[in-house]
């Protein structure tokens, strides 16, 4: 059995797919299997990609479902029991599983996931040093997607919400994580490299759809944003800093319900455009 399994959910992305292989090929920690979950893809260049792959590589096609959906088709054939999922127009660095792996063996079971910091690639450069905060979470997707998962972890909160198909899964997968208990090991070097650009989910779907989606994640985690909760949690900054401090979180929260969910999606399009072309850091702490 492999002590890690990467899992790679593909629509119609063959022409990323050979730098993202190459990556997980580049790693120094061997003991891994990889799983493409094809979401249904149509174009033929992905299509002949994927069918020119030898047998090292496990290819699981099923009809498009969504990013949602084809992350958990491929975390429930995981035989691993930690999975890397990996977006076909990302990569990560040599020592990712080598380093996630010994961080997350050695942490005990309510540890459920290592966080990384992150490199930028496309649109943006420079690197994000991402930080597990259970407070900021419930406000700002401060996590990346790309991280190393116990498939435990995965089980208990029943996956990825497959209702979440316009984006925003990971934010709300992470978010249910940590309403089951589980929290994270920080590993602080650049091992996972994120590709920005215009096509991509955020910028063309979920980005236009902020409130609406986060509105969702609140919806289903309604315990997490009660007085009580948010009362009990906010004091304990992470490292000596909060990343959202109480006062902001509560003004946040104000504005979800009172301004028309339209009007406030627009303003943060307007203001992830104005992140993305370099007017504004790529991640924004909210003070």
């Amino acid at each position: 059995m492999p002590a890690v399994s990467i899992v790679i959910p593909c629509y119609n992305g063959g022409k990323f797919l050979p730098g993202a292989l190459a990556s997980v090929a580049a790693q120094t920690f061997r003991d891994f299997e990889t799983i493409i979950v094809d979401d249904g893809s149509t174009d033929a260049q992905t299509r002949a990609f994927l069918a020119a792959l030898g047998p090292e590589i496990r290819v699981i096609r099923q009809e498009n479902q969504g990013l949602a959906a084809a992350r958990n088709t491929g975390f429930g054939l995981a035989r691993a029991d930690f999975v890397l999922p990996l977006d076909c127009d990302d990569t990560i660095e040599p020592s990712l599983l080598a380093e996630a792996h010994a961080a997350l063996s050695s942490a005990p079971p309510d540890v459920g996931f290592v966080v990384t910091e992150e490199r930028l690639a496309g649109a943006r450069s420079g690197v994000v040093k991402l930080r597990f905060d259970r407070f900021a979470q419930l406000f700002h997707n401060v996590l990346s997607y790309g991280m190393l998962f116990r498939k435990s972890a995965w089980e208990k909160v029943g996956g990825y919400n497959v209702a979440m198909r316009e984006g925003y899964e990971d934010w709300e997968f992470n978010v249910h994580l940590i309403a089951a208990g589980y929290r994270a090991v920080e590993v602080h070097k650049p091992l996972f490299n994120y590709f920005i650009s215009g096509e991509g989910m955020l910028m063309s779907r979920s980005g236009r759809m902020h409130a609406t989606l986060w509105r969702r994640i609140r919806d289903l985690h309604p315990e997490l944003y009660r007085w009580r909760w948010l009362l009990r949690n906010h004091g304990k900054p992470h490292l000596g800093r909060r990343l959202v401090r109480l006062t902001s979180a509560l003004v946040v929260l104000a504005c979800a319900r009172i301004v028309p969910e339209a009007v406030m999606n627009r303003l943060h399009y307007t203001w992830l455009q104005a992140k993305r072309v370099g007017l504004l850091p790529w991640r924004v702490e909210i003070n």
